[in-house]
């Protein structure tokens, strides 16, 4: 039989993460979080994460540092971040995005990894 979950999250009322990321909705294979209003400042230091991001912007500019590369990140902007790549974001201008995770990054503390 086929999963008939529907679900229906409030941004208002979300849990937010370690680093102020807003936990969306979440199904088996992917999920969402929404990044509001981050500050200009200084480039975090490189991560790599097990799992696909794929983003948003809404507003603002940041920099996403991949591999090398840097790509200016502007509203209406989308990107990819590949499982297992190291990089960081640097944020320009006041910043808040939409990502998708696969699989979910919450899942099992993989937001700290």
């Amino acid at each position: 039989m086929a999963d008939t979950t529907l679900t229906k999250i409030d941004s208002r009322y979300s849990p937010t993460g370690p680093d102020g990321e807003k936990y969306l909705a979440s199904g088996i294979h992917i999920a969402m979080r929404m990044w509001e209003n981050e500050q200009p400042g200084e480039a975090k230091e490189p991560s790599v994460r097990p799992y696909e991001t794929v983003g948003y912007v809404l507003q603002g500019r940041a920099e996403l540092h991949l591999e090398g590369q840097m790509v200016l990140l502007e509203p209406g902007n989308s990107w990819v971040v590949p499982r297992g790549t190291s990089h960081t974001y640097k944020v320009l201008e006041a910043f808040s995005a939409v990502e998708a995770t696969s699989p979910p990054a919450q899942v099992h503390g993989r937001d700290e990894e």
